[in-house]
């Protein structure tokens, strides 16, 4: 099992990323493999970040043989997505709806349909717009056809939206204890499912 978590925050070290690295902890503690992807550091070494459209469908002419083109072939293998951003404005970053923007070559090949994917997400006050930022990012899921779970797990309660945290995240113990429940879940439901990503590996 693969799963890996995206940091749509700018800070590598901020309180998205503290989330996310708790949520991690709890895969490779279940014996699977968790890695990291962190948007802002591929993003800022591409020419264009964002998609143009520039073609249908897409070919992925713009992120051939760049870092990008390794963050899509992680996912493209993965068993499991982990979604983070801080709230801007009530939504998601500009550096995660850029990085997701140009996943449409995935969606031609369906390459995410069926991979469970969970989203958590930190505010500046308790009620800063977690939970339509979680949305946001559920909805991008939903449109390559992934699996969408919230934080609930059979060991602990039904759960919520996603995991949500107020900043300072460190000190959010209810925040980090949801993001550990989402990964449980994610990793839960990405095991009992692995029979309807078998279509990745047909002509590999």
């Amino acid at each position: 099992m693969l799963i890996v978590a995206i940091n749509g925050s700018p800070n590598p070290e901020g309180n998205t990323a503290y989330m996310l690295r708790a949520a991690l902890e709890e895969v490779n503690a279940a014996g699977a493999e968790g890695r990291l992807i962190q948007l802002s550091e591929i993003l800022a070494r591409v020419k264009v970040p964002y998609c143009l459209a520039c073609s249908n469908p897409c070919e992925g002419k713009c992120f051939r043989g760049t870092a990008l083109d390794e963050a899509y072939g992680l996912l493209r293998r993965c068993d499991g997505i982990i979604m983070g951003s801080p709230v801007y404005f009530c939504t998601v970053s500009a550096q995660l709806k850029a990085f997701w923007d140009k996943t449409r070559a995935l969606r031609k090949d369906k390459a995410l349909l069926n991979v469970p994917g969970g989203a958590l997400s930190v505010g500046a006050a308790r009620f800063g717009g977690q939970e339509t930022t979680l949305r946001a990012m559920q909805d991008m899921m939903l449109c390559q056809g992934m699996i969408i779970v919230g934080d609930g797990h059979m060991d602990n309660d039904a759960g919520h939206l996603g995991a949500s945290a107020q900043r300072m995240a460190r000190d959010d113990q209810d925040g980090t204890a949801r993001s550990r429940m989402l990964a449980r879940r994610v990793l839960e439901v990405a095991r009992a499912t692995v029979e309807l990503r078998a279509h990745r590996m047909q002509g590999k």
